[in-house]
């Protein structure tokens, strides 16, 4: 499996990776770190015989996709082994999720996620995986403490390798102060 996923500022990285670092401390489960997952939010996650198949559509998107701002405002679970947080949906990141599905929806010999499609997908950025009961109560415990309102700037993207994490390409999105985003 592959995705295409944006990752954040150096500030957001640092704040979601304290919180992944604190829920494995906490927790016991290591499966963030041993897999070397870097805090991200995946926007299509795609089943392809071959990474060959996505690096030409992903480059061209360069320079034509735009950095922005997100809130992120809550955590969440995917029952039964996932604790994520979760940002507002607001026009800037639904256009670019739309614009990410229509850039790989079409390309031969690939099946996108039905989690990833336009009207299916929820946005979130994984603190743990693969929890346990016990974990997930431990886990909780973490981000009831820790976690409160923050916004993000979303800054690269990137085409990724899954288990562990690889990243296959990736590169900055272009300054928001180009683009007036109130028009999208």
């Amino acid at each position: 499996m592959y995705l295409v996923s944006v990752y954040f500022d150096k500030i957001t990285t640092k704040r979601i990776q304290t919180l992944i670092d604190q829920i494995a401390l906490t927790s016991g489960n290591h499966y963030m770190i041993e897999k070397q997952v870097p805090p991200h939010m995946t926007l299509s996650a795609i089943e392809a015989r071959s990474v060959d198949l996505f690096i030409p559509t992903i480059k061209q998107l360069e320079n034509k996709l735009y950095s922005g701002t997100i809130q992120f405002v809550t955590v969440g679970q995917l029952f039964p082994y996932v604790l994520y947080t979760m940002p507002v949906l607001n026009p800037y990141l639904q256009e670019l999720a739309l614009q990410i599905n229509n850039a790989v929806s079409g390309i031969p010999e690939t099946t996108i996620s039905k989690y990833y499609r336009p009207q299916s997908w929820l946005p979130h950025v994984t603190l743990a995986k693969t929890l346990s009961k016990e974990e997930m109560q431990r886990a909780f415990c973490v981000v009831q403490e820790r976690f409160s309102f923050f916004e993000a700037q979303v800054t690269e993207i990137g085409l990724a390798k899954v288990n562990p994490h690889n990243d296959v390409l990736r590169y900055a999105l272009k300054n928001t102060t180009t683009k007036d985003f109130a028009n999208l």
